[in-house]
């Protein structure tokens, strides 16, 4: 369908309202009618609490193997399972199975027994990050080698601590690759900010594989090195360098030992503290889906494992709030292979806070030169002096460098097939109507309770406040809005808003106005139906990596409640007033799932086609159901109204509308 045959209606004044013959009706406006709409019908924390117990439901339980062998074949599928199934999910397998390409671009010469080796390398094709080999100058036969892995540092691979360790490995005769991090150092720029990773989501690719792409490639060129011990190479990061070495540890057999520092924690205690874990990568969509990052720690049983975490940790994973998941419950599959203290836990006290300082760097030189055959000298060899400003280990990445925003666009130039003609279209449209509840992982829900908490009657208009408990335990708020002389047979007009009803005044006035019944809702993570502010993305991401989709939980619950309107009123007419770009999907992806519930969906202020997220660019957390995995890989807006026919779909535009 040519995209512009549905988005044709062009509001360019105006419009009158028609109020149906012999048919009384109240005039209101929108502000007689905001007192009503700007109620709060559910906390904040009720909701929170609500999708900590809907979450909780999904973490899964440790597996429990009775010998090493049967843990060491369930171990191996798993990895296999996470690496093609969730990691490398809509990535090229030529991207996938490329070998490293470091190009030395500089060296430069300490004086102090190791010398730095500068690195640009290939992430995927057109997409390049840099690197630091720490070398000693005196090699003799295979060394140990580490790869060092940064978080979230403005400096990037320069950061202070970063320096030190790498030094320190280097004048122990280790080998030390530093790899910078996407949206730090050298790949500072703004379109490489993680949150660009949902942009590769939308067109198909979880971001998590490009972020494993980069860490990998490190691994394989340390383990390329002919001076390189394969069966002594290590891995160590603080915070997203710590989730970096959980994943990698898990991931890659090559890794022998394994040093983490606050990086990781438990989806039980992720629950609690959101905040703790807000990046994309870290809550990868289907990451969590019958797996948790104890499971990757427990993974890597029998090898070599230190777990650091800080006692009062200012930014996340605090020592004693995560150690009964990580540490104490994995502790028994090391057992396993009797080995219980191959994996081991330090709590840092000085400075106590988020770092890989002295303590935790010392802790670190133990742990490897024990596992390493080598002598077991933890003090810090000073090297205060040596220290490098980031200007000096900057390296020059091409103009034309792709990011992580750009990959996504590229990614994103998809020619999908024609649609059917109309003698085949009716298996097409089925076919393409179970894909996308595949993709939006829908679930019919019912109500099964509609709680009236509020109502009014004056100025000729009633109105009655509901909330919605859904067969899921979640819910969703709604006010009901009609004229008093209205009869209860009148046409129904379910309205939804980006900013929530609260801000739908005029548009509910309008149809009350013209003699119907309205329904203004707040569906899950809008208006007032956030968790919480500072971290309402968050709670979206922790539902993507439980294996749900926020637009499919959207996309039920606006079913349900129309279900349940049709139910008490007799199957009126329904049709859909949706305002911005969020209401539109939701509502569209609703009428392609059960296109016999609405009669009618006209979409305010929207856009012509998904393409638009990634061309505005539009900021991941101000619409995050809306990078739904494979949304725009498999689908576009104009498909999914010839899915949701024979709704009739309107896109009506103002001078507000997105520009596509």
């Amino acid at each position: 369908m040519d995209v512009q045959r549905w988005t044709s209606t062009i509001l360019m004044g105006i419009v009158p309202l028609v109020v149906p013959a012999g048919r009384a009706s109240a005039q209101t406006t929108a502000s007689s009618v905001s007192s009503v709409l700007q109620e709060r019908i559910q906390s904040t924390a009720v909701t929170a609490f609500q999708l900590q117990r809907y979450l909780a439901k999904r973490i899964a339980k440790l597996p429990s193997p009775s010998s090493p062998e049967q843990w060491a074949a369930e171990e191996r599928e798993l990895r296999d399972h996470i690496l093609k199934e969730i990691v490398f999910h809509g990535w090229p397998r030529d991207w996938i199975n490329a070998p490293p390409r470091f190009e030395q671009v500089g060296v430069i010469e300490s004086g102090k027994g190791y010398r730095l080796r500068q690195f640009r390398y290939e992430v995927v094709p057109g997409f390049e990050s840099t690197a630091i080999l720490y070398e000693p100058e005196t090699i003799s036969g295979r060394v140990p080698a580490i790869l060092n892995l940064i978080g979230h540092e403005v400096a990037g691979n320069a950061a202070e601590y970063e320096q030190k360790r790498c030094i320190n490995f280097a004048k122990r005769g280790i080998l030390a690759l530093s790899l910078a991090w996407f949206g730090f150092g050298d790949l500072a720029q703004p379109e490489n900010f993680h949150d660009n990773g949902a942009d590769l989501d939308l067109v198909g690719s979880n971001a998590l594989g490009l972020f494993y792409l980069a860490m990998r490639h490190g691994l394989d060129y340390l383990a390329s090195l002919p001076q390189t011990d394969p069966s002594r190479i290590g891995v160590t990061g603080l915070s997203g360098g710590g989730w970096q070495t959980t994943m990698l540890g898990a991931l890659d057999p090559r890794v022998a030992v394994s040093v983490e520092v606050a990086g990781i924690g438990s989806l039980e205690s992720n629950l609690v503290r959101p905040l703790d874990t807000d990046e994309i990568e870290e809550n990868a969509t289907d990451l969590a889906r019958g797996l948790d990052y104890p499971v990757l720690v427990a993974m890597r049983a029998p090898r070599p494992t230190l777990l650091i975490h800080n006692a009062e940790d200012d930014c996340c994973f605090r020592a004693d709030l995560v150690k009964p998941y990580i540490f104490e419950r994995i502790r028994p599959f090391f057992s396993l292979f009797g080995q219980p203290d191959e994996l081991a836990w330090h709590e840092n006290r000085d400075p106590g806070t988020h770092n890989y300082q002295l303590d935790n760097r010392e802790q670190a030189y133990a742990f490897f030169s024990k596992h390493f055959g080598l002598p077991v000298e933890a003090n810090e060899i000073p090297s205060d002096d040596e220290i490098r400003f980031p200007q000096e280990l900057a390296v020059a990445l091409p103009s034309q460098n792709l990011t992580i925003a750009g990959l996504a666009k590229k990614l994103g130039q998809i020619t999908r097939p024609p649609i059917p003609a109309d003698n085949e279209r009716t298996s097409w449209t089925q076919s393409q109507r179970e894909s996308l509840k595949s993709v939006v992982r829908f679930t019919p829900l019912s109500v099964g309770n509609a709680w009236r908490t509020a109502n009014s009657k004056h100025l000729g208009f009633e109105s009655v406040s509901y909330r919605f408990d859904f067969s899921d335990g979640l819910s969703a708020t709604g006010v009901w809005l009609k004229a008093i002389s209205v009869p209860s047979d009148a046409p129904i007009t379910l309205v939804l808003s980006d900013q929530g009803y609260k801000a739908a005044g005029e548009t509910v006035s309008q149809h009350i106005n013209r003699g119907e019944q309205v329904l203004a809702v707040d569906l899950l993570f809008n208006g007032t139906m956030i968790a919480d502010e500072p971290v309402q993305a968050d709670w979206e991401m922790l539902v993507a990596t439980a294996g749900e989709r926020p637009l499919g939980l959207e996309a039920a619950q606006l079913l349900a409640v129309a279900n349940w309107l049709r139910t008490i009123t007799g199957g009126s007419q329904i049709t859909i007033e949706a305002e911005g770009i969020r209401s539109q999907v939701i509502s569209l992806v609703a009428a392609a799932l059960e296109p016999a519930v609405f009669s009618r969906l006209a979409s305010h202020d929207g856009m012509a086609s998904l393409r638009y997220l990634l061309d505005k660019p539009v900021p991941y957390r101000s619409a995050a159901d809306l990078f739904c995995l494979d949304l725009y890989e498999d689908f576009d807006l104009d498909r999914l109204a010839m899915i949701a026919a024979p709704t009739e779909v309107k896109r009506i535009e103002s001078a507000a509308s997105p520009a596509h």
